[in-house]
């Protein structure tokens, strides 16, 4: 299997940890390539453009790491997230605030690499917002990060350690300490740790 994928993508790394901790690791090849670039060389079966995209051993492309992730747990025979019940809506709507907080930083990130004369203020703060008041429910939330790992809390740690890059001037941790101390605690896990962005 191929992943193509950046280092700092915090979807990739999603499906880097998730590999990781299904013993898939060793049979995936990164591909690291900057995906703003038409000709960066991902796969034609893959139309949006975007990373992580994974050629499997058919030839697909699979792309979204949600989906991605999926096939991954199927090809384990295993799963990171309970199949059902009350403990998979909560991972899944864990992943799906991450990756609200991941899409928003995509944005504002994207708008700050606009010429200035066409940045938009209003579209960064509504974005910031977004940022902020989910960084702000997983605060208020923290509990549901407790437990076995999952995609939740693997999206919501993916998610955390792209804005801490991205956005160094707005420390998320700053009146979030029980979000910061769960933060430190699963960068203590190998996974997690091996896939840090440098």
């Amino acid at each position: 299997m191929k992943l193509r994928y950046s280092p700092l993508s915090p979807y990739a790394r999603k499906v880097r940890i998730v590999a990781a901790e299904l013993g898939l690791a060793d049979r995936i090849e990164l591909v690291d390539l900057d995906a703003s670039r038409p000709e960066a060389g991902l796969a034609p079966e893959n139309p949006l453009g975007k990373i992580p995209a994974l050629t499997i051993e058919s030839g697909d492309v699979l792309v979204d790491s949600p989906a991605i992730c999926d096939y991954l747990e199927d090809l384990a025979g295993k799963r990171v997230t309970a199949p059902t019940g009350a403990a998979r809506w909560r991972a899944l709507r864990l992943q799906a605030i991450a990756d609200g907080i991941c899409d928003a930083a995509l944005l504002r990130r994207a708008e700050s690499l606009r010429p200035e004369a066409q940045r938009s203020a209003e579209f960064d703060s509504r974005q910031k917002h977004a940022m902020e008041a989910s960084l702000d429910w997983l605060e208020e939330n923290a509990v549901e990060l407790d437990g076995d790992l999952d995609l939740g809390q693997i999206s919501v740690v993916s998610a955390l350690g792209y804005i801490a890059i991205r956005f160094a001037h707005e420390p998320w941790a700053k009146g979030r300490p029980k979000l910061a101390a769960w933060f430190e605690r699963i960068m203590a896990r190998p996974s997690v740790r091996d896939t840090a962005p440098a």
